[in-house]
C-alpha cells in the first residue's frame, strides 16, 4: 500500500473500529520464523504467506467470524 502498511492500516482499524471491523487476515511473503507472531500479535486475525494456496486461504475465510452489523453494511 502507498500510504501505510498492513501493520499500520490494522492498528487504525481496530482504533477506529474496536470490535465492529472486518476480519483482518494478513497476505504476506514474510514468511520468516516470528512473523506470523508478529501480525497476529498487532491485532490481524489469521496469518497466510505467499504464495497463497486455495486451500489454505478457504480455511481462513472459513475460520473467520461473520461481520456484524454496521460493518457489513459498510463494505
Amino acid at each position: 500500500m502507498p500510504q501505510m502498511d498492513g501493520v499500520e492500516a490494522t492498528t487504525k482499524i481496530r482504533e477506529q473500529r474496536g470490535e465492529n471491523r472486518p476480519r483482518i487476515i494478513a497476505l504476506t511473503a514474510n514468511a520468516l520464523e516470528g512473523d506470523k507472531e508478529k501480525y497476529l500479535g498487532v491485532g490481524m486475525d489469521d496469518y497466510l504467506s505467499k504464495p497463497i494456496k486455495i486451500e489454505e486461504l478457504a480455511r481462513a475465510l472459513a475460520r473467520s467470524r461473520p461481520m456484524g452489523g454496521e460493518a457489513a453494511m459498510e463494505l
